[in-house]
């Protein structure tokens, strides 16, 4: 309670400071002017607004789990959650064709502190995490509906333990995934304060690399408060000159991806499942012919390889409980999906759904979906980051890899 009210009164304290340091836009016009295209020798400062924010998020945790439920130490419902989180950022400068194109894309990393009840069985993680986030509608000068995604990784969970935190089937390691989505109205107050109201989902969970992994999923809601160091008055105020975007020529461009990773199992018994001993190498490719349909959407399909070498494990009775491995290709699949990717500046969301076509085996014999994150490391090779899923709930594993762009024909709006 102590670090929530810490919190909303720094919030509270910086609201303040915003009203008092704010004067008219007229006292504060500047009519700087920066051009639709820098050369590379342009300042990061010139090329973009710098940003830090501070944000406090309450909300409710879906009762997934027995855990949640009140099965547990203290006996009680766990319901409420709350995080406070420290951003910093960088945006595309207003009126350009870079902010016209990108609908004025920021991305930044985070750190966040979760506090969801029970520090004794589930802890009180914090997390790093990258974001990006843009408008979806402008409604004047100052009012904005937006989005934001975060993608990283929580640390210090109290996982299960078997001797000594046998309640809590919910979490079984110390570090995992945090994705959170958030739609939010963002009021410009000021040349320098932003002020964020809105609403987020997140979820924690391993990828099947250890188990349990039933996950937590919240809802929240969120306050923030961001300052930006660089902005300037007239950038505030609706410009008549339109920035001229390039034209974005249509074309086929094509993925190639490789990725790797390493899962846990469970196997279909009588009467349910059990974890079959050890860890399981998981392999793959992906290739995408990809249409670009403009600066922030592209889609196709894919050609999709695995060897899982879970699959199709088997529990069998030889004078003791055991697990059989059967051969590789009983354990390598090829499928098709269709794919659809929202492409910003150094981020690409991409979703697939698709079937195998070539297997052998039950496990493999699946309707699976795809999220996947990659991240721009030149303008055409990315890191992969992905999570593949069966029949839309079912567990499968995550894809970390690398991945090439062959026929890249986007122009360069941003360095």
């Amino acid at each position: 309670m102590e670090n929530k009210m810490q919190t909303w009164k720094w919030l509270a304290f910086f609201v303040a400071i915003c009203f008092l340091s704010d004067t008219s836009y007229a006292q504060q016009y500047t009519y700087a002017s920066y051009p639709e295209s820098h050369s590379d020798t342009t300042s990061f400062a010139q090329r973009f607004i710098q940003r830090i924010g501070i944000e406090g998020r309450t909300g409710y945790i879906f009762p997934t789990n027995p855990f949640l439920k009140g099965d547990n130490y203290q006996g009680k419902e766990m319901k409420n959650t709350f995080s406070g989180h420290l951003k910093y950022s960088f945006q595309v400068r207003p009126n350009t064709a870079a902010d016209k194109a990108y609908i004025g894309a920021y991305q930044g990393v985070g750190v966040g502190y979760f506090n969801f009840g029970n520090r004794e069985e589930l802890g009180n993680p914090f997390g790093v995490y990258l974001f990006q986030g843009g408008r979806i509608a402008q409604f004047s000068p100052r009012l904005s509906l937006n989005y934001e995604w975060n993608f990283g990784a929580s640390f210090g969970w109290k996982p299960y333990n078997e001797n000594y935190n046998t309640s809590n089937k919910l979490i079984g390691s110390k570090v995992n995934a945090y994705l959170n989505a958030n739609l939010y109205l963002n009021w410009t107050l000021s040349p320098k304060f932003d002020l964020m109201i809105g609403a987020t989902g997140s979820h924690f969970s391993n990828g099947n690399t250890q188990y349990p992994n039933s996950g937590l999923n919240t809802v929240d809601c969120k306050i923030g408060l961001v300052y930006n160091f660089n902005r300037q008055a007239d950038e505030l105020v609706k410009s008549w000159q339109r920035p001229i975007v390039p034209p974005f020529p249509r074309h086929v461009s094509y993925d190639l991806t490789l990725f790797g990773s390493w899962r846990k199992k469970a196997v279909d018994v009588s009467g349910g499942q059990v974890p079959a001993p050890g860890t399981y190498a998981v392999m793959g490719f992906s290739f995408a012919p990809m249409y670009n349909f403009g600066y922030k959407f592209r889609a196709g399909v894919a050609l999709d390889g695995v060897y899982d070498h879970s699959a199709n494990i088997k529990q069998e009775y030889n004078g003791e409980d055991g697990f059989t491995v059967p051969s590789a290709l009983k354990q390598m699949a090829l499928g098709i999906s269709a794919r659809g990717e929202f492409v910003m500046p150094y981020f690409t969301i991409g979703i697939g759904m698709g079937a195998n076509i070539l297997h052998n085996g039950d496990d493999l014999k699946s309707f699976y979906q795809i999220l996947a994150l990659k991240i721009d490391v030149s303008r055409n090779t990315y890191l992969h980051i992905g999570y593949n899923l069966k029949d839309f709930h079912e567990p499968n594993y995550l894809m970390l890899g690398l991945g090439y762009r062959f026929n890249n024909k986007r122009p360069r709006l941003l360095p």
